[in-house]
């Protein structure tokens, strides 16, 4: 098996895993609006990060960072 379909099954695992993380947090909320959210968009090796809360947007943002960090590392070794 090569490296190139490795990458493509862990990929869609990373995909799965992430539904499947988002429907048991669902699951788990009380089903009030107070919860807190944020999330990271990454453009490229640009993490943007976002929240409802500043604290919340800054745990993305060093969340988005350390992805970014991993990817340009993994790119490095690939290439």
């Amino acid at each position: 098996m090569s490296s190139s379909q490795n990458a493509i099954r862990i990929g869609i695992l990373l995909i799965v895993l992430g539904f499947i993380l988002v429907f048991l947090g669902m699951l788990s909320s009380s089903g009030g609006s107070d919860g807190e959210f944020g999330g990271v968009l990454l453009i490229g090796p640009i993490p943007i990060a976002f929240g409802s809360s500043p604290e919340i947007t800054t745990s993305m943002l060093w969340a988005g960072v350390i992805i970014a960090i991993a990817y340009l590392l993994f790119a490095r070794r690939m290439s």
